[in-house]
């Protein structure tokens, strides 16, 4: 049962930067933009949180900087797709290249001006980024560890996926974005402000995207930066948006899944160890369970481009440039 609940554990806490990614790029996609970028925002938000924390041991203000820098990123995206009518899966993969650019010259900076050679968080920065209990919530057997034992991170993710499934859904504003998703036309008939309602989605979307990027820096490499810290993982954000139907209530439940099979290749030991009917896991060449979130990710991209369903689809008009001129 403890392996069960370490690895479910593990799974949450490996699988919280893709409900960060998914979240954002869903708000993003639900206002007609798909941003193909998330991997270069991921890493820009990555290199700036991780630069800040190392400067003033604030998470505050690590959080802070990397959702700005997201931002920015997602800004450069909609200036281009939105104002200019650049082609956005272009302009997503070209955002990517420069985020991955972006975080490994400031990266190679970084340590290039560490003594040492190797950028390392303050203890005392990392304290606060530790597994702390919930006071009495933390002691209830196994719901405690599974449930109430994470950083705060993991806590903020969740928030934000509840707050942005809420927004989505139940607001006005909402509904104003998803009509500029479905129809720009007919919204822009109505009086919204397309391109005002693009660029605010796009932007908030960018910078949880950041935030995501942030979480791997910060927490998976254990305060230490890593140039290829982001390593795929915002590719998988945006395939989880499918898995999750476009709702960041469902991203909730897929981010466990993939987080689940990203740790796995950690894990399968102890499984085979644990349960003798699993022995054969050991044997399994651990470049296979590398390589089994990114194969997932192919299978859902393949089995939601055969399943027809109404509900839970893509935004009708997301990847098309609206062109005020044609309506």
């Amino acid at each position: 049962m403890n392996t069960i609940i370490n690895f479910l554990f593990a799974a949450i806490k490996a699988g919280m930067p893709l409900l960060f990614g998914t979240t954002g790029e869903i708000i993003t996609e639900k206002s007609g933009s798909l941003n193909l970028g998330v991997e270069g925002i991921m890493y820009m938000g990555a290199i700036s949180g991780f630069f800040v924390g190392f400067k003033t041991n604030s998470l505050i203000l690590a959080l802070l900087a990397s959702f700005i820098m997201g931002a920015f990123g997602s800004l450069i995206f909609a200036l281009l797709t939105v104002t200019l009518q650049a082609n956005q899966n272009v302009t997503g993969l070209t955002l990517t290249i420069f985020g991955t650019g972006f975080a490994n010259f400031f990266g190679e900076m970084m340590i290039g001006a560490t003594e040492g050679g190797t950028p390392k968080l303050a203890a005392e920065f990392s304290a606060k980024l530790s597994e702390n209990p919930i006071p009495v919530l933390g002691d209830i057997p196994i719901i405690g560890k599974l449930l109430f034992s994470h950083n705060i991170l993991v806590y903020l993710g969740i928030i934000i996926a509840v707050i942005c499934w809420i927004y989505i859904k139940f607001t006005r504003v909402g509904l104003n974005m998803r009509a500029v998703g479905e129809n720009p036309g007919a919204a822009d008939a109505s009086g919204l402000n397309v391109s005002l309602i693009k660029y605010i989605n796009i932007l908030i979307g960018g910078g949880i995207c950041g935030m995501g990027g942030a979480y791997i820096a910060l927490i998976n490499g254990n305060g230490v930066w890593n140039n290829g810290c982001i390593n795929g993982q915002g590719w998988i954000s945006v395939a989880l948006v499918i898995f999750a139907s476009w709702s960041p209530a469902k991203a909730i439940f897929g981010s466990l899944v993939f987080g689940a099979f990203s740790i796995f290749q950690i894990r399968a030991n102890d499984f085979a160890s644990e349960f003798p009917i699993l022995g054969f896991l050991a044997d399994i060449p651990k470049a296979i369970y590398i390589m089994l979130p990114f194969v997932i990710t192919a299978l859902v991209l393949i089995i939601t481009s055969i399943r027809r369903k109404k509900e839970g689809t893509q935004p009708a008009h997301c990847g098309i440039n609206y062109y005020r001129e044609e309506r």
